[in-house]
């Protein structure tokens, strides 16, 4: 949901949202399978700014503008004396000094990023921003550089519009990543978080809730928080789930080799697929790439591994709405269930009662060929998002944070940790005051999905879960940062 971005392919960002589509870049765009850079009109977006599609309606660039700096959501408003910021700071000036030279793009790009963009395409892009005098920055919300020292996510004043700048570097402090998308600042209360909630789509939930130290969540503010919803990949937090309970009892371990095949390939987002069949990856990076760049291929191995009925269990003992999953569908099953022979056999899937369902997938849904990623990249609107996915509530995505919580307290499972706090999923949280955040989520087309578990200094832990769907229609670009910043909101709001 980014209009301007560049990446090299090499390095894998995570700071924002992810999902079935997940780009580990941070968006939620099927652009990360089809070709390592790319740019798109940003003008369009700038227009839409301008009108208050980031904002409240009737807002102006420049109100937003005001909105922004007056945010308390900044890490920090000083730029890192590190590679990516001193990329940063040389990337907002020379906005004023456009068209950069071919010794200048050179002297501060990654080569892999310019094998797949020439100078002129680099600077018609560059050119769109209304920032004739350069750019000038208003915070950060990336986590501490310390911690992420190749990687930042700015807001920044293009002119008259306010824009995010998620850039990183490579080895060498080459820029290697660099997207520009709208800024949404946070809404200010609950109401505010409420209504603009309800302005994003049709189908709409949130959930805040405090989880006690037994792991129970106890609502804080709540808007649907019990009806089912389309999961995306938030539903990779049950097959971690029932991982962990596998390892609990011994009889799976996390050095255990895992290997790549064929049959267990999905499309991306991901690595693995890209892997040759016969690849040994042990349980420990798997887990680690399902959750951190949301790889479909391993939850696919994982759930190979573990049994889809393992899978089921877990669910149905931290789900009210298990029996909406059954059977539990792998990432290759929905691809093809959504792209092979769309929509004759998905509706004989949805058809049938479950016995006729795992007949299905077992005679024809898994024999048949993976589709191209081409195919996925013609799926702009929603198909099937109530029937063909995975299912629940932000109340069982509560239960599923915390029952991951007690779950990493066990020695054996102490990994848990580290997989789940990999991404931060841009959430911007002080890292002062909250040290632990973890977050899983999703999109589709017709469907987004943001989760969020934090501890803060206290030591008290929250979760917070949104939640978007509409079974019509594609959600609009301001979705993605709009329930963002509802979340960002919502860790402010709790505390």
């Amino acid at each position: 949901m980014n209009w301007f971005w560049l990446r090299s392919g090499r390095h894998r960002r995570v700071t924002s949202a992810d999902g079935l589509t997940y780009d580990s870049a941070g968006r939620t765009a099927w652009r990360k399978a089809a070709r390592p850079i790319g740019y798109a009109g940003l003008s369009v977006v700038l227009a839409a700014a301008a009108a208050g599609c980031t904002g409240s309606p009737g807002s102006t660039g420049q109100g937003q503008a005001a909105t922004a700096a007056s945010s308390s959501l900044f890490i920090s408003r000083t730029v890192p004396d590190a590679p990516v910021g001193r990329q940063l700071t040389w990337f907002l000036r020379a906005l004023a000094d456009l068209p950069l030279s071919q010794q200048v793009i050179r002297a501060h790009f990654d080569p892999a990023v310019l094998a797949h963009i020439s100078a002129g395409q680099l600077n018609s892009a560059l050119a769109q921003p209304p920032a004739p005098g350069g750019a000038s920055l208003i915070g950060l919300l990336s986590e501490d550089p310390a911690r992420d020292p190749v990687s930042l996510l700015a807001v920044a004043a293009f002119g008259s519009v306010t824009l995010t700048v998620d850039i990183a570097v490579d080895r060498a402090g080459l820029i290697d990543t660099l997207l520009l998308g709208p800024y949404q600042p946070p809404p200010a209360s609950w109401a505010q978080a409420d209504r603009e909630l309800a302005a994003l789509a049709p189908d709409a939930s949130l959930l805040a809730a405090r989880v006690s130290p037994g792991g129970s969540c106890t609502p804080v503010h709540q808007v649907a928080a019990s009806a089912a919803r389309p999961l995306g990949s938030m539903f990779k937090l049950f097959v971690l789930g029932a991982l962990a309970h596998q390892i609990a009892v011994g009889r799976v371990s996390w050095n255990q080799e895992l290997t790549v095949t064929a049959q267990l390939k999905s499309l991306p987002s991901g690595q693995l697929q890209d892997e040759p069949d016969g690849t040994q990856v042990s349980v420990l990076d798997t887990a680690a790439k399902m959750i951190s760049i949301s790889d479909n291929t391993a939850a696919n191995m994982l759930i190979n591994l573990l049994g889809r009925s393992a899978v089921q269990a877990q669910d149905r003992q931290w789900s009210d709405h298990a029996a909406l999953n059954v059977p539990f569908l792998t990432t290759r099953e929905v691809f093809i269930l959504k792209l092979s022979q769309w929509p004759a056999l998905a509706n004989r899937y949805i058809a049938a009662n479950e016995a006729g369902r795992q007949a299905l997938l077992a005679s024809t849904v898994d024999r048949a060929p993976l589709p191209a990623v081409a195919a996925a990249q013609t799926w702009a609107t929603p198909r099937d998002i109530g029937t063909i996915e995975w299912l629940a509530s932000p109340d069982d995505i509560c239960r599923a944070f915390a029952g991951l919580q007690q779950l990493a307290a066990q020695p054996r499972l102490a990994p848990l940790g580290s997989v789940l706090s990999a991404n931060n999923g841009g959430v911007g949280l002080d890292p002062a005051q909250w040290p632990t955040v973890w977050f899983k989520g999703g999109s589709e087309p017709g469907v987004l999905t943001l989760g969020y578990l934090a501890t803060n200094s206290k030591g008290q832990t929250f979760v917070v879960v949104a939640m978007l769907s509409d079974p019509a229609a594609a959600l609009s670009p301001s979705a993605e940062p709009g329930l963002l910043a509802i979340v960002q909101a919502a860790f402010e709001l709790v505390r």
